[in-house]
């Protein structure tokens, strides 16, 4: 199972104990993916309506049933009258209808909200390889009543138009984390921050990795230089025409040509700090570019 589907698996089992937060998730549900219909009449001739969740995720189709039971005892096996499901759409509105703001005007109603929203259209890509989630809206108005009900826990999302879809996303792990939090996925959401820590810790050793092989690359690459000026000065200059502390210096790295400053410095009598020896090491460049043609 992916990430997301078991993001959703834990908030499909997340049962709110208030029964307005369970009204403001099955309205979440009905907002974003709800459905109903005349599907014929009775045998007095009234018209009867079926209603449903259109997701191909049978957890979410449970969870809706569950909460309109709980809420409104309506059964999953039985169709409706037409005064009975004009009396639901009244209280937690229809699929194109704006959200009524009494349904969310408690902190816990809207973060039971978001929980249906993500149930409806929410899907979030693995952390392992990046961190993105979004939700998948029909049109503008209702991206955009999203977005300001995510800012209302003073967390930032976006919105791009995607085909025909209106996405609210989240790009940043720490955003990311904190709508787990608020939606109350506090498995998933462990499992995110254990996933970002590894990530971390493995990007923070390979930047170490990589800023080490760097110095080593450096290092080497001026020990080379160094042997080739110290060999230029002893054909072309001649060690004897040295001052003495500066013959030293090129005596003892010819001897030892892979050796760090500061080791280099050990070999003195007394020893020599490393600012000493590449100060030395330098004037001996400055002579053999001088003694170049």
């Amino acid at each position: 199972m992916s990430f997301s589907g078991e993001v959703k698996q834990e908030l499909a089992k997340r049962i709110s104990p208030a029964r307005h937060c369970q009204i403001a998730e099955l309205a979440a549900l009905m907002h974003f993916c709800g459905d109903y219909g005349q599907i014929g009449e009775s045998q007095g001739g009234k018209p009867v309506f079926t209603l449903g969740f259109q997701t191909e995720n049978e957890a979410v189709v449970r969870k809706g049933f569950t909460l309109l039971k709980k809420t409104y005892n309506i059964e999953t096996d039985r169709t409706l009258e037409e005064q009975e499901i004009q009396g639901l759409l009244a209280k937690i509105g229809g699929p194109g209808e704006p959200v009524n703001p009494l349904l969310i005007k408690n902190s816990c109603c809207r973060r039971a909200f978001l929980r249906g929203a993500f149930l409806a259209v929410g899907s979030m890509s693995n952390p392992a390889k990046g961190y993105h989630l979004e939700f998948d809206c029909a049109d503008e108005a209702k991206a955009l009543f999203l977005q300001k009900l995510i800012r209302s826990f003073e967390i930032e999302s976006k919105i791009i138009l995607r085909k025909k879809y209106h996405v609210v996303y989240l790009k940043e792990g720490s955003s990311i984390v904190d709508l787990l939090n608020v939606c109350e996925a506090p498995v998933s959401l462990m499992n995110l921050e254990n996933m970002r820590i590894l990530k971390e810790m493995r990007g923070a050793v390979n930047r170490r990795v990589n800023c080490e092989t760097a110095n080593i690359a450096k290092t080497v690459t001026a020990a080379a230089k160094q042997v080739e000026d110290i060999e230029y000065l002893r054909k072309y200059y001649g060690f004897q025409n040295l001052p003495e502390t500066l013959r030293e210096m090129a005596e003892i790295r010819l001897e030892y040509p892979d050796a760090p400053l500061k080791e280099l410095g050990g070999y003195f009598h007394p020893p020599l700090g490393k600012s000493g020896v590449n100060h030395r090491l330098r004037k001996l460049s400055e002579l053999a570019e001088q003694a170049r043609p």
